[in-house]
């Protein structure tokens, strides 16, 4: 199959023009400020409400945790909490920071905590990924400064995700707005805070002079941040080349390789945690009743040369993955897995066999359209032809959790978390997301999740792994690297767990 990217002749010609104008940009430098172009609109700032990357960046940005994970040295530090105990299988004592403010000015301290972890903890309040909460059982005021959170079972990863997506709110403030107003003005108490919000279309940020000093984040040094969401990839190149921004991410790989020639910018790329994978809806009353068939399903996956898309489209530091998990992760293991190498013949041979021998399906997808667009090709060459439906994120999560979409072409981060309970249970333990539900699948799952014995957990995560590949629930794809495309003169740093650390950044 041939690869091509229809915008790469024009963008060419743009960047040649570009090279021939190029001067060093100091406008940017001198007022300290950094414009950085996305393509997705975060569906709320308020973390808990949001799993868009970009909404992730935000809030690692303007939100402190309790614990801080290096991402240099991947050890646990305190961050709001000062020290951490566990007391036993199900409980830890915190013992938290003084002197900490957030940018409203509420002092921080232990009703902050219980309030947030109490307020998530209840599926009533609907966070958007309930993995990332749906572990904490409560969370109880010992003192000013110190808090006792209580797990529903045992958690071996608990502190993982509270050096991740679990970030703390303003008891006060947040009692008072909710989500709602947590989202139309932001209160944290990170390194940036929020200046100004005009929702899917631009976010500003400003840094916190006021930052607590222990933290170990460093101090901030960019004054200012303005993101601006822009879905058009070739107007965010335009911009990039005519100095109207100052750094994009998730650029293609042809795209950045031309790009590497403008003296002004600078390409930096690598490999991250973030899964490429299909979905195939098998629920009963779905809208596609062929991919029932295991037949069909083992075709699909037959039909698309992985190898070839991780050579010719992703790029450096991507590689095939044969389960729906990112392999540093804890529990990740594609030993026993069923292979499903590159073989159109037998694609067209199963769905023959199957009694569809051609077929006409949509498929959802939200980012990497080219990617998407490759593996249509594929479909179509056994006989698929598919229907691109390309939405914003919010809105392919809800064709999914309704039911209505029948492929997708999907992308999952897990926040970052390195351990398998933030990633295949999103898909496949009976969450809103889940188009197979498979109880055996769900149980095994949820037994990874829930062990106090390492051994325990990484066998009932092989099973559960095991399952999925041998029924041919989904379409392991590939890791995702991420190519940035920055200023020249910016001091930045690209991490495998796609986090753009602001308070990291500076000008050369």
């Amino acid at each position: 199959m041939r690869f091509f990217d229809k915008a790469s002749t024009a963008l060419a010609a743009t960047i040649l023009a570009a090279t021939a104008l190029a001067t060093p940009a100091f406008a940017q430098k001198a007022a300290n400020t950094v414009r950085f172009a996305y393509d997705q609109a975060p569906e709320s700032v308020d973390p808990f409400f949001n799993n868009v990357r970009i909404g992730v960046i935000i809030g690692a940005n303007v939100w402190d945790t309790l614990i801080y994970r290096d991402p240099n040295t991947n050890e646990y530090k305190g961050q709001l909490a000062k020290s951490w105990k566990q007391v036993d299988d199900k409980t830890i004592d915190f013992e938290l920071r003084e002197g900490v403010k957030f940018h409203n000015g509420e002092e921080f301290d232990a009703d902050d905590v219980v309030y947030t972890l109490n307020f998530i903890s209840k599926t009533e309040n609907k966070v958007v990924t309930q993995g990332n909460v749906n572990w904490i059982a409560k969370a109880e005021k010992l003192d000013k400064y110190k808090v006792r959170l209580t797990t529903k079972d045992i958690f071996p990863a608990a502190i993982e995700y509270l050096a991740g997506p679990v970030v703390i709110h303003p008891n006060e403030y947040y009692e008072k707005v909710g989500p709602k107003g947590q989202n139309e003005k932001p209160v944290g108490s990170g390194p940036y805070k929020v200046t100004n919000y005009v929702p899917g279309k631009s976010i500003s940020l400003e840094l916190n002079k006021d930052y607590f000093k222990d933290s170990p984040k460093p101090q901030p040094k960019i004054g200012k941040f303005e993101i601006r969401f822009i879905p058009d990839r070739q107007t965010q190149m335009a911009e990039m080349l005519s100095g109207g921004a100052d750094l994009i991410m998730h650029v293609p790989k042809d795209q950045a390789d031309q790009l590497q020639a403008v003296p002004t910018l600078q390409v930096v790329s690598g490999e991250t945690m973030r899964i490429v994978f299909m979905q195939m809806n098998i629920l009963e009353n779905g809208p596609a009743p062929a991919l029932k068939d295991e037949r069909v399903r083992k075709a699909i996956i037959h039909a698309i040369d992985r190898e070839a898309m991780v050579k010719n489209i992703v790029g450096t530091g991507s590689r095939v993955i044969n389960t729906i998990c990112f392999p540093s992760q804890f529990g990740c293991t594609d030993e026993g897995a069923a292979r499903y190498p590159y073989d159109p013949a037998k694609a067209k041979a199963l769905l023959a066999e199957a009694g569809h021998p051609s077929l006409t399906m949509d498929i959802v997808a939200y980012r990497e359209r080219n990617q998407t667009e490759a593996l249509i090709g594929y479909l179509q060459a056994v006989g698929i032809k598919t229907n691109l439906r390309f939405l914003q994120y919010a809105a392919m999560r809800e064709q999914i959790a309704s039911n209505k979409a029948m492929l997708t072409h999907q992308t999952w981060g897990s926040f970052s978390v390195n351990d398998v309970s933030a990633a295949t249970p999103n898909y496949f333990a009976f969450r809103s997301e889940d188009i197979t539900r498979d109880a055996a699948v769900r149980d095994l799952l949820e037994k990874g999740n829930n062990s106090v014995d390492p051994a325990v957990r990484k066998e009932a995560y092989k099973a559960g792994l095991k399952i999925i590949a041998d029924k041919a629930y989904a379409v392991p794809l590939y890791s995702l690297p991420v190519y940035y495309v920055a200023n020249k003169d910016l001091n930045f740093k690209a991490y495998p767990d796609e986090l753009v650390r602001f308070w990291e950044m500076g000008w050369k």
